[in-house]
C-alpha cells in the first residue's frame, strides 16, 4: 500500500468534506465522525458532477446536479438518477493527525 497525504483531520471539521487531488485523482474526503473519514471519487456517476459541491448529511452525500446520492463508506448508490457505485479509497488517520489515502488498486 502506498498512503498519500490529503488533509489535516483538525482542518476537516466532523460533517464536513473537502476535495483534494491525490496523485492526478480528484477525490472527496469525508468526515462523518469524531476518527470516521472516508475518501470517495469526487465525480457524480451519473453524469461526472462535482460531488464536492453538494451536501454530506450522515454518511451520505447528495450530486448538486440531479440529486444522486451516495453511501461513502461503501459507494454504493442510494438514489437515482445514477446507477453505478462511486470507487472507495481505503483511509486511515496518521499519528501526527493526518488523513491519508490509499490510491494503489489491489491486484
Amino acid at each position: 500500500m502506498s498512503w498519500l497525504r490529503a488533509c489535516r483531520l483538525e482542518d476537516l471539521p466532523v460533517g464536513q468534506s473537502t476535495t483534494v487531488d491525490l496523485a492526478e485523482e480528484e477525490l472527496l474526503v469525508c468526515r462523518t465522525g469524531q476518527a470516521e473519514v472516508y475518501a470517495v471519487d469526487d465525480r457524480c456517476t451519473h453524469d461526472d458532477g462535482p460531488l464536492g459541491e453538494g451536501r454530506l448529511e450522515g454518511t451520505t452525500v447528495e450530486c448538486p446536479r440531479h440529486g444522486a446520492r451516495f453511501d461513502v463508506r461503501t459507494g454504493a448508490v442510494l438514489r437515482l438518477p445514477a446507477a453505478s457505485p462511486l470507487e472507495t479509497y481505503p483511509v486511515r488517520l496518521s499519528d501526527d493527525g493526518w488523513v491519508e489515502v490509499d490510491l494503489e488498486e489491489d491486484a
